[in-house]
């Protein structure tokens, strides 16, 4: 998958920008991304005739039951199943508040971001102390 698809599956566009038609070819479109998993800038020339693909993001929440020794989160499903296999976010700030929210007691919802198999926790709720 070149960076292009990359970029449309799994990132913001944040700039489009067009150049016109040169002598021996079609107009291109030029794309600027932050891919929403790394944060990390994407940018792809394409002919401007050329369809594009739209990203399918779900976001989901969560209530947080446990956090592992080793960095997986234990999350209560919409079924009252557990969902075991994401990790904690890596943004530090994220990453403290569901820590030490976590061991204030407080009753914690999480909102995971997924898009073409990609799943990472992008936001936390407080709903308040654990009865």
């Amino acid at each position: 998958m070149d960076g292009f698809s990359c970029l449309l599956f799994c990132g913001q566009v944040v700039e489009v920008s067009t150049s016109k038609t040169g002598k021996h070819g079609h107009a291109k479109c030029h794309f600027v991304g932050i891919d929403i998993f790394t944060a990390k800038k994407l940018e792809d020339i394409v002919p401007s005739s050329h369809n594009c693909d739209v990203p399918h993001v779900n976001r989901t929440d969560y209530q947080l039951i446990d956090i592992s020794e080793d960095g997986f989160v234990s999350l209560l499903t919409e079924n009252g199943n557990t969902k075991d296999d994401l990790r904690l976010p890596t943004d530090d700030s994220l990453l403290s508040q569901i820590k030490d929210g976590f061991a204030e007691g407080k009753d914690l919802v999480v909102s995971v971001m997924s898009a073409m198999g990609e799943e990472q926790i992008c936001a936390l709720k407080d709903i308040g102390p654990k009865n």
